[in-house]
């Protein structure tokens, strides 16, 4: 793509339009003469709008001039045109500098001078066009940095202790099957799988198997994504991806109370390693049942009962009390990890619906609605999840907290984020990934690098 050829280099050139005016050389944007704070990606993408003449710029051509040799979703692109437009003053009714063009992308659509700081000549300059389009199925930066913290998670290990001895060493990786539930109702199907997950990512000592590597594995053994994860195929998906032990899990009903079970399987020779039983007098009480296995597992299995202190949010309090509001969220999160995130939206309304304080339904949602183009609805969605952020786990909280601040263009909270939960997680390199792609991001590139050199040590899981 041609782009305009800049007038002479050892001349400051200074681009005008309505109130503001901006300084190219020192990145810098002022409305009658105040500074505007603006993020440096939504800059550069400002700067490439001003300085086009009169072409339509399309998507790839934008992404491969702001982030070259990086790959990043075009959802990264739509959340930086939010933050332009914001630090523009232009309401969600009114965009009078960058105009969407239905179907095609945006356009730029104010007048604008180039001034010559050296001999101040005045050259009217063209109005820019920038196609962008944003694909609900393209996979997406924030879906696929979850995954990788995900895959980070999964990758340390778990001592279970049989005569006190460890049953398992810190390199060993363990799978979660599906629960086995004979109780006939639908509402534990899939939701204690979920629950059970969200109370061990809360452990800085354990490493589960993330979906994302199960559901490459199921491929490799010519099985559909959405294979059900019986204790069978669980031991094989484990065996395959070289994993230790295989939890499998189990509700049951007695009377009126409720049975929940875990086994741990050794999945090479299927021999038991370790096994529990709790009852739930009703049904509202299987997900504090579940919370109870999951700390003594963990408890078990070899982890510091500083750390589980420190780490254990109850399920009700990190998630949802209601089991039907967990069902619809579990629901969302598996169709969106498909890449269809329309369709998870309606599900995640549900949740909220039965629960308003499911900070976590508010988070996913959000994301579904910026991959699905609706950044405007996004950004309400990270302003609420926020604002619930002392409900959630650590890992959650971190995962809300980062998003909301990349959205209010305050790159250094993010950071913060990132930092704390790399102190509290110091095996997971995930952090030290995302903490590296937001210095880069940000210009700061020799930070990035080093951060993304923490990310790959030896010490990190992977």
């Amino acid at each position: 793509m041609p782009w305009p050829r800049a007038a002479d280099p050892k001349t400051r050139q200074l681009y005008e339009f309505g109130p503001f005016r901006l300084d190219a050389e020192k990145d810098l944007l002022l409305r009658e003469g105040e500074t505007i704070p603006i993020a440096p990606k939504a800059f550069q993408i400002l700067l490439v709008l001003i300085r086009h003449h009169k072409q339509v710029v399309t998507k790839d051509d934008l992404l491969k001039t702001i982030w070259p040799d990086t790959f990043v979703e075009e959802a990264n692109l739509s959340r930086n045109i939010f933050l332009l437009r914001k630090a523009l003053g232009e309401s969600p009714q009114d965009h009078q500098y960058i105009v969407t063009v239905p179907g095609r992308g945006y356009r730029f659509a104010e007048d604008v001078q180039l001034v010559s700081d050296r001999e101040l000549n005045v050259v009217t300059a063209s109005h820019s066009n920038v196609e962008v389009e944003v694909e609900e199925t393209t996979p997406w930066r924030w879906m696929a940095v979850a995954a990788v913290l995900l895959v980070a998670v999964v990758a340390g290990a778990w001592k279970l202790f049989v005569h006190r001895a460890p049953a398992l060493t810190e390199k060993d990786a363990v799978m979660l099957a599906d629960f086995t539930n004979s109780t006939g109702d639908p509402v534990f199907d899939g939701t204690l799988r979920q629950g059970l997950a969200v109370q061990l990512e809360q452990s800085p000592y354990l490493r589960l198997i993330s979906d994302k590597r199960i559901q490459q594995t199921l491929r490799l053994m010519n099985k559909p994504a959405d294979t059900r994860l019986t204790p069978g195929i669980a031991r094989e998906i484990c065996a395959r991806t070289g994993g230790a032990a295989a939890l499998d899990g189990s509700i049951s009903s007695l009377g009126t109370q409720y049975v929940l079970g875990l086994k741990a399987i050794n999945c090479r020779n299927g021999e038991t390693v370790d096994e529990e039983q709790v009852q739930a007098a009703r049904k509202e009480d299987a997900l504090k049942a579940l919370t109870t296995i999951a700390s003594n597992f963990r408890s078990r299995v070899g982890e510091s009962l500083r750390t589980i202190r420190e780490h254990d949010t109850p399920l009700q309090q990190a998630t949802t009390s209601s089991l039907d509001a967990l069902q619809n969220y579990t629901a969302g999160l598996s169709i969106m990890d498909q890449g269809h995130f329309r369709a998870a939206i309606p599900l995640f309304e549900r949740s909220i619906a039965i629960d308003p304080n499911f900070a976590m339904a508010y988070y996913l949602r959000g994301i579904a609605y910026e991959q699905a183009g609706d950044v405007e609805r996004s950004t309400e969605d990270a302003t609420r999840a926020f604002s619930l952020v002392d409900r959630v786990s650590d890992t959650e909280r971190t995962d809300i907290t980062a998003y909301y601040y990349r959205f209010t263009g305050e790159l250094d909270k993010e950071i913060d984020a990132w930092q704390l939960s790399a102190r509290n997680y110091p095996r997971n390199w995930g952090p030290h990934n995302q903490i590296s792609l937001t210095l880069i991001d940000m210009g700061r590139f020799e930070e990035g690098l080093e951060e993304g050199r923490e990310a790959g040590s030896p010490g990190a899981r992977c």
